[in-house]
């Protein structure tokens, strides 16, 4: 069974006089293990695409099924718990909450799970030593780098044991070398782990490492190809 499923996904926007048709009947499937870029011209719907997938945005029609389960028929209290358990976010903007150290960003989504104080404080740890922060546990975001930011925006995306995470722009805001090293720490973590990564992206460094390239245009998907 695929592990993410969209069945002729469409979401309309009437924010302006003339609807915008931002994702345009997709279907598609990801599997387990994947490592996958979806790219296009701004404008092409890729954000709006990861947004429906991550329960973050409601379709106007069509199914988004993960694990099993048809996400866009749940409420907005079980859309919530369900991201809480099962999906894992990365952003351009990093998003840590500034009053908190890294260990205890990493830690607050465990702390949300109900996860006891010994087991959140065992895995923060051991995820921000697997993205190379264990001599920044205690630091508060304003500091560390961007590139730092960054990576402890991945370890807490994984701090829940998600199903797969999804990946915005992560790597826009972030020079060449501090990018490269952020994807080499994600493909680390696909290949050890196994973890299913979705990204949407116009940076070529993620589209080259990716496994799968899905491109967009006008809200469709005009290619889907593996990659060697």
């Amino acid at each position: 069974m695929a592990l993410i499923e969209l069945d002729h996904l469409i979401k309309i926007y009437n924010t302006t006089s003339i609807p915008v048709k931002a994702v345009n009947d997709v279907s598609l499937s990801i599997e387990p293990g994947e490592f996958t870029a979806i790219v296009g011209p701004s404008g092409s719907g890729k954000t709006t695409l990861l947004n429906l997938m991550g329960g973050l945005d409601v379709p106007t029609s069509g199914r988004v099924i993960i694990d099993g389960t048809d996400i866009s028929t749940l409420k907005a209290n079980q859309l919530i718990e369900f991201r809480l358990h099962h999906i894992g976010f990365v952003f351009q903007a990093y998003n840590l909450i500034p009053v908190f150290t890294a260990l205890e960003n990493v830690e607050f989504i465990m702390l949300l799970q109900g996860v006891d104080k010994q087991k959140r404080r065992e895995r923060a740890t051991q995820l921000l030593k697997a993205v190379g922060l264990e001599d920044k546990i205690h630091s508060f975001p304003s500091q560390l780098s961007g590139g730092q930011q960054q990576r402890v925006a991945v370890a807490r995306a994984l701090a829940s044991h998600p199903s797969f995470v999804l990946a915005d722009e992560p790597t826009a805001n972030l020079d060449s070398h501090t990018a490269e090293n952020l994807l080499d720490i994600m493909a680390q973590l696909n290949r050890r782990f196994n973890m299913t990564f979705v990204f949407s992206t116009h940076d070529p460094r993620v589209i080259r490492r990716a496994k799968r390239v899905i491109t967009l245009q006008d809200g469709q998907v005009i290619s889907d190809q593996p990659q060697e």
